[in-house]
């Protein structure tokens, strides 16, 4: 009886083990994908009144955890009895981050200069606009949250297709319950940080004072960090998009194996991205001519 005990410790032991390894390998290849995850909700959860970000932030981290609730069984039935689909859900989706990807850096290129009007909360008044604007806001965070959630949760379960079905259950759901924390969690803190900024610039009534500097110096970092974020998410879309190329089809690994893998992926990722824009761009304008 207590040789059976140690055996079934230690076979819980060697699970774990594989659990731990196969988890910090999982986080290297979403770590990308969290990057954007993180530019992209800090932005919709910025732009309201202080005392509403963070209900607001709670009801989008609410609708991700749900998000993953919905994705992680399919994904699990399709690698129990359809493993197949898995590589093909992954190129699909790296067509859609390098589109996104290359999309940002287009309209940066050549439409930044288009004048467009953000509708805020300092735009509205009564309470019914500004929770229609909220519920707005929400419902698209979660939808994109939706979208990236599935990149996720495929990314991490193609790193461990050939481990045991256990593990692959223990593994992406590790990665997919820390990437909601961790993500929404950054996210939290810096909705606060201008907040915070401000309260340190009122509690001396100095000109010049330390925490009248370090508050300044918080509520002007925030926009800059968020641009910064956004810049890294892009990239990083791009680089997830070309390494998912470069890892599953063997002729595109074989065409850049000779450079740095860092610049193979981006410019596969580059590559797809372009194609990917001129189609979308293509069939809109073929559809706008029908209409």
């Amino acid at each position: 009886m207590a040789s059976g005990f140690f055996a079934l410790f230690d076979d819980i032991a060697a699970l774990m083990d594989d659990v731990a390894v196969m988890s910090k390998i999982a986080t290297k290849k979403t770590a990308g994908l969290l990057a954007d995850d993180l530019a992209v909700n800090a932005e919709k959860a910025s732009g309201f009144v202080s005392a509403r970000e963070l209900p607001v932030l709670w009801k989008i981290t609410k609708g991700s955890f749900l998000n993953k609730l919905i994705i992680l069984p399919i994904a699990f039935l399709l690698s129990a009895f359809f493993p197949v689909a898995i590589t093909p859900i992954l190129l699909l989706g790296g067509v859609y981050l390098a589109y996104e990807g290359a999309e940002k850096i287009y309209e940066y290129l050549f439409h930044r200069t288009k004048a467009t009007r953000i509708v805020t909360v300092a735009d509205i008044t009564t309470k019914a606009e500004i929770l229609q604007l909220e519920s707005k806001k929400i419902k698209s965070a979660v939808i994109v949250d939706f979208i990236l959630s599935i990149e996720i949760v495929i990314i991490a379960l193609g790193t461990v297709l050939e481990e045991p079905i256990e593990v692959q259950i223990l593994v992406v759901s590790i990665i997919s319950t820390l990437a909601t924390i961790g993500v929404y969690g950054v996210v939290a803190l810096l909705v606060r940080m201008d907040d915070v900024g401000y309260r340190l610039i009122a509690l001396n009534a100095d000109k010049v004072s330390f925490t009248k500097t370090l508050g300044t110096a918080l509520v002007k970092t925030l926009p800059i960090l968020i641009r910064g974020l956004a810049i890294i998410g892009t990239i990083a879309m791009i680089l997830v998009a070309g390494g998912i190329y470069v890892h599953n089809i063997h002729f595109i690994h074989e065409l850049v194996h000779a450079l740095p893998s860092i610049l193979g992926e981006l410019i596969v990722g580059m590559v797809v991205g372009i194609i990917a824009l001129l189609l979308i761009k293509l069939i809109s304008k073929l559809v706008g001519k029908k209409e």
